[in-house]
């Protein structure tokens, strides 16, 4: 399997993409604001990069928190970046706040 990585435009859309995948979901989610913005920038270089890594044993989901906001509610994320890492639909870890690329392979590596 190779990683994908999407922007759901709506609930629904992330439901089915997270639906289908065969494993682990990790879903990053972001902000637009300003005082997001710049945080939710620099994750984005270390989730890519990591995706080489761990694309073949989990399926990433990026979507902004304010364009999905019952998944938002579903998995009380309540800032951006945060990152859940979901099983069979249900959060099995959460990290709010930005990560380097070694604090988010730690994350990983103890949760997948």
């Amino acid at each position: 399997m190779t990683s994908r990585a999407h922007r759901p435009l709506e609930d629904q859309e992330f439901d089915f993409i997270a639906g289908l995948a065969p494993g682990p979901v990790l879903a990053y989610f972001t902000g637009s604001w300003p005082k997001a913005a710049a945080a939710c920038a620099a994750m984005d270089a270390v989730v890519a990069e990591l995706l080489t890594e761990y694309g073949s044993r989990l399926t990433a989901v990026r979507t902004d928190i304010t364009r999905c906001p019952a998944t938002t509610r579903r998995y009380e994320v309540t800032g951006a970046p945060t990152v859940v890492l979901i099983r069979s639909g249900e959060a099995v870890a959460t990290h709010a706040g930005p990560l380097t690329g070694e604090e988010f392979r730690t994350f990983l590596d103890g949760h997948l």
